[in-house]
């Protein structure tokens, strides 16, 4: 029942949230160049320098186990990989294929993660090297594949290629991972003000990020791709713990960082998606459905496979 709590706790406010951004566009509070600017701030601002903040303070060298964060990375890189190739075969929509995917495997490690491991286990456990070992991977996939799969795109031209590896190394996410980890490595911590203040910008994000994707939310697009939707949800709650949760107990994995694999396989998709969807010339409307479903889910599958776990013994 406590785990049922806490799940309920976790989710229902961050769908709550979008509520109130979709209840704002609808008394006209809020507008559509509102909701784009206000994206745009966060993709640019807001996720970044969230990223930097979770990631600067964490202390990768006191946990660190090189076999799991291989298990990590290679584990979250077959499953962009395997989704996007079947994506591209069985998608009758190709500019639908890049937000698909990313909806599919991207889950909200950095902002749902930490708060749930920290909720079992009193600290956040193995989150950060969770952490370093996907979301780096996440964002960077992410840019790659809404890259080359964005509407009117035709295939791999050697100019766009040059434009989307730009669009990498430029990208506002990408940077705030890279100082990030290079901060968490620095003998030295930054000066308590300034802490403070990026601590403040990054408590910005989530609020932000949730209000514009509930304002931006077109019920009548979302039905229309109610089948990809589902789709989506199942591989983000169902199938990916699934297959690779019992491969991590085979390989020895237990407690936190159990729960931190379950996190990375299991948490609904972030709401990140739907900004750099919006912010890569993608419509959204796939991705915001895929958000709004797994959220309002995961208080059942997330609370489901923690209750299996410790059915075994597990954790």
């Amino acid at each position: 029942m406590d785990n049922l709590i806490f799940s309920l706790n976790a989710t229902v406010p961050i769908f709550l949230m979008m509520v109130v951004g979709y209840f704002l566009r609808q008394v006209k509070i809020v507008d559509g160049p509102f909701i784009k600017t206000l994206n745009s701030f966060n993709y640019k601002v807001t996720l970044p320098v969230l990223l930097f903040y979770d990631l600067s303070s964490s202390d990768f060298s006191a946990v660190w186990d090189t076999s799991y964060v291989l298990y990590c990375f290679f584990v979250t890189l077959f499953c962009i990989l395997l989704i996007w190739f079947m994506a591209g075969k069985f998608l009758k929509s190709g500019e639908l294929t890049g937000e698909f995917v990313q909806a599919s495997y991207r889950g909200s490690a950095a902002v749902l993660g930490v708060a749930f491991i920290q909720n079992i286990y009193g600290t956040s456990g193995m989150a950060p090297l969770m952490i370093l070992a996907t979301v780096p991977l996440y964002n960077i996939a992410a840019v790659i594949i809404l890259s080359f799969t964005a509407p009117g795109q035709s295939g791999f031209s050697k100019q766009q290629l040059m434009k989307s590896l730009k669009g990498i190394a430029t990208n506002p996410i990408i940077l705030g991972i890279i100082f990030g980890v290079w901060m968490s490595l620095m003998p030295f911590s930054l000066p308590m003000i300034i802490q403070k203040t990026i601590s403040s910008v990054a408590s910005l994000a989530t609020p932000l990020a949730l209000i514009g994707l509930g304002a931006g939310f077109e019920g009548r697009k979302a039905l229309a791709l109610i089948k990809p939707t589902i789709i989506c949800s199942q591989i983000k709650l169902v199938i990916q713990p699934a297959c690779f949760l019992p491969l991590a107990v085979q390989m020895g994995f237990r407690d936190a960082k159990l729960v931190a694999l379950l996190v990375m396989l299991g948490a609904p998709t972030t709401v990140s998606c739907y900004i750099m969807a919006q912010n890569m010339h993608h419509e959204g409307t796939l991705t915001s459905s895929v958000v709004v479903t797994t959220t309002f889910l995961s208080a059942v599958s997330m609370t489901f496979w923690l209750y299996l776990l410790r059915s075994f013994g597990l954790i």
